[in-house]
């Protein structure tokens, strides 16, 4: 059946003053029976490639499977904004994104523990969704996506679905706006049941979906600060709990974890990806819980971190936001409805000093905190490791000669999440031999543009005065920039 957008919205407008069990304010996330060999995920577009490297890196947990909609390979970005926009979202063929790099990547990566091993992955099943008027993230990405997987997954255990004529969305069969509309929520009516076709081939034969205008079970806002705090995730995410899941239950549910696209946040759609994407009909009839991560304020245009916005390790399991969502997954599945013990916010470190001062350098110190599994160090409020800091102490590099500086450092749980911010340091660095001139810094393109050095545009750093491209910007590009006058930088090599 088909209704217009407006009449829906009005609907769900509804559904939000009297659904049951409807959270009134933030809770921690339950511990529920879950069968941690039913755990799957999902995602549509940034949330789609947030899915793939769930799946990928976190195979172990996730070997049941996945369903992508309208997104590409595992680490398509490869930590660059321009890959992002480009190659991964406006590619009309699989021959646009390099995916034999990708896979060489992800058993490099598995070979060195950085994620799981690549052998999970060969039970999974795989459900593919590109709307062939998709116009934000082109056929082309997808199809690399299903080539990507196809060197991982039998071929057999592979849906793609790319026959439907929508825009990017969410599909549904009874909800959103219409099918080649482009614009928010990003959730469109196809007459289509997106969610329950890629359910049915994740878990097999599934009980008919409940058609009730109300839902059974119970919608729960979680306090998602548990597990994170910024790093580009909101302070609350929430769950749907069918009635023979709620904690305590002696049901073996499963769980299914469901991550919206960029402009889809509580902020942005408020409930609407939560309450009417499809998937809580199945829920109910399937005893499936429905776990919804939700992005903050701080996130760029609301993505989850699928090029490296928040962290070089995004598609790690090292990746704040990585960690963060599973450690959700993994308290949500701790079973027998006792909570777990609350995460201990980490104590701010003490002891912050400076020392070994150069014309663009300064080393870090502090006292390690009792249970920090690493560190963040900050100058002037920017964070400046790209990796975490499993030290006491920290250079940081790329500095401006006879400038001063501030820093600060925070420890960080095994999870990603961080503890209280330390007293700030300050020192200043040595002046350069010949008034400033003639000195050269060594140091990322990141680090460049916040030391003054130069400046990004367009997703790629330029020398200050020079103007001269010194590639992407972003911390994995280092350059040597000479300074010849001041405010004036080239590119260049000292002895």
């Amino acid at each position: 059946m088909t209704f217009a957008f407006i009449r829906a919205a009005t609907a769900s407008a509804a559904l939000a003053l009297v659904s049951l069990g409807s959270a009134t304010a933030a809770v921690n996330l339950p511990a529920l029976n879950i069968d941690k060999t039913q755990t799957t995920i999902s995602g549509l577009s940034a949330g789609g490639f947030m899915a793939v490297q769930m799946h990928v890196a976190y195979s172990a947990t996730f070997a049941k499977g996945a369903g992508i909609f309208a997104a590409g390979p595992y680490n398509c970005a490869e930590g660059s904004i321009i890959n992002a926009t480009g190659r991964c979202m406006t590619s009309t063929s699989a021959s646009g994104i390099p995916t034999s790099t990708l896979v060489n990547t992800t058993n490099t990566w598995a070979s060195q523990g950085l994620i799981d091993p690549v052998a999970n992955l060969q039970n999974s099943r795989v459900y593919l969704f590109s709307g062939t008027l998709d116009t934000v993230v082109k056929p082309g990405a997808v199809d690399a996506l299903r080539n990507y997987y196809g060197s991982f997954v039998p071929a057999a255990n592979i849906v793609y679905k790319k026959d439907l004529a929508a825009e990017h969305a969410m599909i549904t069969d009874d909800y959103g706006s219409g099918c080649t509309v482009k614009g928010a929520p990003f959730i469109n009516d196809c007459n289509f049941d997106l969610a329950g076709a890629m359910l049915q081939h994740l878990y097999g034969p599934l009980n008919p979906r409940n058609n009730a205008a109300l839902p059974a079970g119970n919608f729960i806002e979680f306090n998602q600060t548990q597990f994170i705090t910024n790093h580009g995730m909101g302070t609350t995410g929430w769950a749907y709990v069918p009635q023979a899941c709620q904690a305590g239950s002696s049901t073996a549910c499963r769980l299914h974890v469901v991550l919206h696209g960029c402009k889809q946040n509580l902020t942005d759609v408020q409930q609407q990806y939560v309450r009417n994407t499809g998937y809580n009909r199945w829920a109910d009839t399937n005893n499936i819980v429905m776990l919804y991560p939700q992005t903050g304020v701080g996130a760029t245009n609301s993505c989850f971190d699928w090029w490296g916005y928040d962290s070089a390790n995004y598609a790690k399991k090292s990746g704040p936001q990585m960690a963060a969502i599973k450690a959700m997954v993994d308290r949500v599945s701790s079973g027998g409805g006792t909570l777990p013990p609350d995460p201990v916010a980490l104590p701010a470190p003490t002891g912050v000093s400076t020392s070994g001062a150069t014309a663009s350098s300064m080393t870090i110190g502090w006292n390690a905190v009792a249970g920090a599994a690493s560190y963040n160090v900050y100058r002037n409020a920017n964070k400046v490791n790209a990796l975490p800091v499993n030290a006491t102490s920290y250079t940081d590099t790329g500095l401006a000669a006879s400038t001063t500086y501030s820093w600060t450092v925070r420890a960080a749980d095994a999870n990603g999440a961080e503890g209280a911010t330390s007293a700030p340091v300050s020192a200043t660095t040595q002046a350069a031999s010949g008034g400033g001139t003639g000195v050269c810094t060594t140091a990322s393109n990141y680090a460049h543009t916040l030391a003054g050095r130069a400046y990004a545009a367009g997703g790629y750093a330029y020398a200050l005065g020079s103007n001269q491209n010194m590639g992407l910007w972003n911390v994995f590009v280092t350059k040597t920039l000479k300074q010849t006058a001041p405010n004036h930088y080239v590119i260049g090599t000292c002895p």
